[in-house]
């Protein structure tokens, strides 16, 4: 089903504080899982890899990005018993399905970057008029 199709209530509940659906919404769109979740779809990554194909997260966060969404089933950890120590990260079936619509999302955000700087600069403008306007 599309989400167009969803009924109102559905798509309202994660405005409800308590809806369990938020906090899972929340994970999958915060800003290092969105991108964890992208990079992730390419192929499975050692924790130092994903930390630079990530560019900018810190060790921290990376650790705690993954966790969660390893803690949601999004992510799978392979520790794999060796010396030294290997582990592999890589999406599950339900970290796919995530990471393919987040990745639409992506893509239509990259098409309308020129649309965005557009707004952007009408906003500036008015702003700037009503600024100059009223300094007079």
């Amino acid at each position: 089903m599309e989400v167009s199709e969803e009924p109102k209530s559905l798509l309202a509940d994660v405005a409800v504080a308590m809806c369990p659906s938020r906090l899972v919404l929340e994970h999958v769109t915060s800003r290092w899982g969105v991108l964890v979740l992208i990079a992730l779809r390419e192929r499975s990554y050692r924790f130092s890899e994903l930390r630079r194909r990530v560019g900018g997260v810190s060790e921290k966060m990376l650790t705690q990005t993954l966790q969660t969404l390893e803690r949601d089933g999004f992510v799978h950890r392979d520790a794999k018993p060796v010396i030294p120590p290997r582990v592999d990260y890589s999406l599950t079936g339900l970290g796919e399905e995530a990471a393919d619509r987040i990745a639409d999302l992506a893509r239509w955000t990259d098409a309308r970057v020129p649309a965005v700087q557009e707004a952007r600069a009408r906003y500036d403008e008015a702003r700037r008029e009503a600024a100059a306007r009223s300094s007079q």
